[in-house]
Parts: C-alpha cells; sequence; structure tokens
C-alpha cells in the first residue's frame, strides 16, 4: 500500500493536488479514479470536447491531454526515484508541452483512451511497489519529492482538473 504523503515531502505548490486525498490508501484512489474519471469523461462529446469556457482557455480536449501528459511525467519521476536515480528531474512547462502537442487532431475518443493506458501503466508501477520504495526522496523540478507524493499528485492533479472541468465547462 502506498500511504499519503507527508508535508514536506513535496513542494507546498502541490498541496493543493495532496488535499484532495481522502483517505490514505493511493492505490485504492487512482484504482477508483481510473473508473470514475474515464467514465466521465466518456460521457462528454466529442463536439464538446472542443468547447473552451473563455478567450484564451484549453478546451476540454486540451485539459485532458494535460492530464494525460502530467500522469506521465510524474509516474516517470516516481520510477526514477523509486529505482535511485540520485539526478535532479526537470520541471516542465504546461504550455509549452500544450503547445507541442497535436491534441487538436486528435479524437477526444482517442485521449479518453490513452487516459485508461496510461492510469493502468500508473498502476502497475505502483501495485506492488514495497513501502520502503515509496519513501524514497529524490528531486524534481528543484525540490525534493517522495515516491508517494507523485502518487499522490497524480490522483490530485486529476481531482483537482476534474472539479474544474465540473465547475467551468460542463
Amino acid at each position: 500500500m502506498i500511504r499519503k504523503p507527508k508535508a514536506g515531502e513535496y513542494n507546498e505548490f502541490y498541496s493543493t493536488y495532496i488535499n484532495k486525498i481522502e483517505e490514505d490508501n493511493l492505490i485504492k484512489l487512482l484504482r477508483a479514479q481510473l473508473t470514475s474519471f474515464s467514465g466521465f469523461m466518456s460521457d462528454i462529446s466529442e463536439e464538446k470536447s472542443d468547447y473552451r469556457y473563455a478567450a484564451g482557455k484549453w478546451s476540454i480536449k486540451e485539459v485532458l491531454n494535460h492530464i494525460n501528459d502530467t500522469e506521465r511525467i510524474f509516474a516517470y519521476r516516481a520510477l526514477c526515484i523509486a529505482r535511485g536515480e540520485k539526478q535532479a528531474l526537470p520541471g516542465m512547462d504546461q504550455d509549452e508541452y500544450q503547445a507541442a502537442s497535436p491534441t487538436t487532431t486528435r479524437s477526444f475518443s482517442s485521449l479518453i483512451e490513452e487516459f485508461v493506458a496510461i492510469r493502468t501503466s500508473t498502476l502497475f508501477l505502483f501495485d506492488d511497489m514495497p513501502e520502503s520504495d515509496s519513501l524514497k526522496v529524490g528531486t524534481a523540478s528543484d525540490h525534493p519529492v517522495s515516491v508517494r507524493a507523485l502518487a499522490g499528485m497524480i490522483y490530485g492533479h486529476c481531482a483537482h482538473h476534474t472539479d474544474v472541468l465540473k465547475e467551468r465547462y460542463l
């Protein structure tokens, strides 16, 4: 089991995501979110996925692409740190990543399928991870971060954007 991280295991910037964690079993939460989030997204039509709530804001499709990109990056960081990587891991500029992505030419359904594949891969990474590995700390985006904090950030980031989608898009 991977437990909720404690303060000090992550940059305070990510506290918005960590605060979304309702219980101590992150694997259980990530698995439930796989079903609930993919179901939630599947209820949105292809046409609606291009909706932006304001000029200059991402479309629903772009928000999903951002969730996918970010989960990949957080999971990669977790893998590196769990395996003992000593080098600092780079940050990411979400706007540059979005600008370089072919999101507009992809179908919304393909992005949902990608989320399911990425989350399934994330679960395989964390499912049998020893607790000792989840407590390892490395450096990412110039700040110390534990593996379990990255697991929590994956969950909380998706939960955060789900709330934004419900509040501003749907």
